[in-house]
Formats: structure tokens, C-alpha cells, sequence
């Protein structure tokens, strides 16, 4: 499985079993995770056979069940740092689907568990990514209609195509307040509306146009 693939089968997941993550897998991910740290900055680390985040009252709001391993999304107070996150915690996400785990992002219905990761001088925890295997494999989310995201009449096709993997991304409920927007050749500028976790919300879907559309195909204005 690619990325390509991993975006039309990975959908947010809330129940899980009782299965811990299988050495190689782990392994690859923990690689994974480490080469997304590097070229972005971040400080994402995975924290495993960690119950307390996921069994209280707030998760139990939130329909979570059986999470006992999430990826903390940590990294430098930058003026990026929500969409940064976003994006890099969406290709980690990603590639977790392509080994066979499942995910879901996680802003408030969590309990902070500190001991549980780190946080350097200067940096912060933004949000939670639960992962492992799932009960089910989720369902498809419902989309705005794609003149809302996007105007692609007459759009090149890899443009057609960034926007409708960028419609596949997650987004805090449900709301996908992002816009892009085709200028002069081939540069191609993302907006976020706004509202709760809307920057985050841009750069998963960034990370979805991006791979959707092709990177060699475009510039980000």
C-alpha cells in the first residue's frame, strides 16, 4: 500500500483491541517518526501501554475505548507550530496505515498524561494521535461540496486531484475549513478558515493535496 492508497482506506477509528503494536512494525513506524522529527524540527514521540489518557470520563465522551498507545504531537512554540503539526502528524498517520494500524486525531477528549512523553524547554504538546489496531476500520466522513474547497473548472488534472485528497482529510468535526486556490502557473496558495484547530486542520490537508497532486507538480504561494 502507498500513500496514494493509505488516503482512500484510512478513516478515524475510536475503538480498539487489546493488541499490542508487533516489534517490526514498530520498528518501522518509530524510523518513521524519527525522519519526520528531523526534516520538520518536531519532537512527535509514540507512547505505548499508556491506559491512563484514554480511561477516563473525557474519553469516554469522546467514544474512545482500548487505547492504550497515541503519538504525542510535541515540537518548538514556532509561529507554525499548528500547521506544522498537522502536516507532518498526517504523513506519520499515513504510513501507520500502510502497516496496517489504524489512528484517530484527538484534541480534547484525552487526559494529558505528562509523565507519559517530553517536553524540552521551548516546546509544547499540541494534540494526540491515537493508534493501534482497531475494532473496525472506521467509515468515510461526510465532504462539503468541492466548489466550497476548491474552483476546479478547468483545472489541471493534478490540481483536481490535490483537492479531492485534500478533501479526504480528517478535520476537527468534521468541518474542513480549508481553501486552495490555483494562481499564475503552477503555484497553489492554501487558506484556513477560522475556528477551533483549523490550522492543524491545513496542514493535514496540505499533506493530502501534496500527495494527491503530485509535489513536482506545483509550488505552495
Amino acid at each position: 500500500m502507498d500513500f496514494s492508497e493509505a488516503i482512500n482506506d484510512r478513516h478515524s477509528v475510536r475503538a480498539y483491541i487489546d493488541k499490542p503494536i508487533d516489534g517490526e512494525t514498530l520498528r518501522l513506524l518509530n524510523g518513521y517518526i524519527e525522519e519526520c522529527n528531523r526534516e520538520g524540527g518536531l519532537h512527535i514521540q509514540p507512547v505505548l501501554d499508556e491506559p491512563q489518557a484514554f480511561g477516563g470520563t473525557m474519553a469516554r465522551y469522546g467514544k474512545f475505548s482500548g487505547v492504550k498507545n497515541y503519538l504525542a504531537l510535541v515540537a518548538p512554540k514556532t509561529e507554525d507550530f499548528d500547521e506544522k503539526i498537522g502536516y507532518f502528524g498526517e504523513k506519520i498517520v499515513l504510513y501507520a496505515q500502510t502497516l496496517g494500524l489504524n489512528t484517530c486525531w484527538v484534541a480534547a477528549t484525552y487526559k494529558k498524561v505528562k509523565s507519559a512523553y517530553l517536553v524540552d524547554e521551548g516546546e509544547k504538546l499540541g494534540v494526540v494521535i491515537a493508534l493501534g489496531y482497531g475494532q473496525t476500520q472506521g467509515k468515510p466522513h461526510k465532504n462539503k461540496a468541492v466548489e466550497k474547497i476548491a474552483d476546479i473548472n478547468g483545472a489541471p488534472e493534478w490540481f483536481s486531484n490535490g483537492v479531492r485528497a485534500a478533501m479526504l482529510a480528517p478535520t476537527a468535526l468534521n468541518q474542513q475549513k480549508f481553501k486552495f486556490t490555483l494562481c499564475d502557473g503552477n503555484r497553489v496558495k492554501a487558506e484556513a478558515g477560522a475556528g477551533f484547530y483549523t490550522k492543524i486542520d491545513l496542514g493535514i490537508a496540505k499533506c493530502h493535496f501534496e500527495i494527491g497532486a503530485g509535489k513536482e507538480n506545483f509550488n505552495w504561494e
